[in-house]
């Protein structure tokens, strides 16, 4: 049972840069399987753009709300986002 795919947006906040967190979600959507990219933002969060079907969207909030271990994460804010057509998950400098 396929469902239809989505995208979404996570703005990561907290202890999420120079902790490896972008690799963390990088290697996280790789074993999951989708498409989007990760990267970090002016303010110190980090921002992630998904395209993936609900299920795998919520696979990967998960993981982002934990973190890698040096991590700490204090908020995932949800934002709908349009399509990119991603093939890959990638990381934006």
């Amino acid at each position: 049972m396929s469902s239809a795919r989505i995208a979404v947006r996570f703005r990561v906040s907290g202890r999420v840069q120079g902790v490896g967190f972008r690799y963390f979600v990088i290697q996280k959507a790789r074993e999951v399987g989708i498409a989007g990219w990760v990267k970090n933002l002016a303010d110190g969060g980090v921002e992630v753009h998904v395209e993936a079907p609900d299920p795998d969207v919520r696979r990967i909030e998960v993981a982002l709300r934990q973190g890698p271990p040096l991590s700490r994460v204090d908020t995932v804010l949800e934002i709908a986002a349009p399509f990119e057509d991603a093939a890959t998950f990638e990381i934006c400098y």
